[in-house]
């Protein structure tokens, strides 16, 4: 029983890096109809850019949560002002393969610097050893991961349900058609939007940091993994990016707890039942299937 808790527990922190950046990728979609290919390198900016400012300035993981998500939303605010925004009225196969390379070139432009070896990067005191409750014994920073993520989530959500300024942007991500009927200028929001999704894949990178190889490729299998979340939970729906992304994150730490040559597999296996059965994803809807 102890075993299957800490599993649970391992899943649940490897599901907030999933849960984090397709949320972003959601909100990306939903407001742009952009499949944002280079959101794995972004998470991997999220990584280095942690590591390169802790080993320049001594910047501490907690600064590195505040300082890092700021840093990816002013590069997301250039990617979309100089690259995105013109091929918004192509083709979404035209922004895929913009993306994509894009995704390559930061990630050539990462090895020439860093070279392919991993950075290294220092777990806060506060967050190394085990918490121990009752006779269980669990990882301090994969618990904090997990509760911070799920923090994130309910404060996007509540500004997303409580504020004025939420329901806009969630109008412009899920149905920004109807919202255009009723007078919302989508256009408005692309760009806070797109920046706001990016930062939340650095966010996410900053989280891994100290739990995983911070290296120029450690986003390359991340995105494809990213892209199966995005599936399971419904093209451009933010509760199913969340819910899919901790879903996806057990299943992988349990299978390779206990099948670890299909842990891979068993993800793209859930993706297709749950394609087969619901076209649009757990929490998508019908018509965009």
């Amino acid at each position: 029983m102890n075993e299957i808790l800490q599993y649970t527990v391992q899943g649940l922190a490897a599901g907030s890096f999933y849960a984090l950046a397709a949320l972003g990728l959601a909100v990306i979609f939903g407001v742009l109809g952009v499949v944002n290919f280079a959101h794995g390198a972004c998470y991997m900016l999220g990584a280095i850019t942690a590591a390169v400012l802790q080993d320049l300035m001594g910047l501490s993981f907690w600064w590195a949560l505040l300082v890092v998500p700021l840093v990816l939303f002013a590069f997301g605010v250039l990617m979309e002002r100089l690259l995105v925004r013109w091929l918004l009225q192509l083709d979404p196969l035209y922004n895929f393969l913009l993306t994509f390379g894009l995704s390559l070139v930061l990630v050539d432009l990462v090895k020439r610097q860093y070279g392919v070896s991993g950075l290294p990067y220092t777990r806060p005191d506060l967050l190394t050893g085990q918490l121990v409750l009752g006779g269980l014994r669990l990882p301090t920073y994969q618990v904090f991961v997990f509760l911070f993520s799920v923090l994130v989530c309910v404060v996007v959500w509540q500004v997303m349900t409580r504020s004025r300024l939420g329901m806009v942007v969630r109008a412009a991500t899920e149905r920004p058609d109807l919202a255009r009927a009723l007078g919302v200028n989508v256009s408005r929001w692309v760009t806070p939007v797109f920046g706001f999704g990016i930062a939340l894949a650095g966010l996410a990178g900053v989280l891994a940091a100290p739990f995983r190889a911070i290296t120029a490729d450690m986003g390359s299998n991340f995105i494809i993994i990213l892209f199966a979340v995005v599936v399971i939970g419904g093209l451009g729906s933010i509760v199913g990016a969340v819910v899919a992304g901790f879903l996806v994150g057990l299943v992988e730490t349990f299978g390779q707890a206990y099948a670890e040559a299909y842990a891979q597999i068993v993800i793209f296996v859930l993706m297709a039942v749950v394609v087969l059965v619901r076209p649009a994803g757990l929490f998508g809807r019908e018509e965009m299937a």
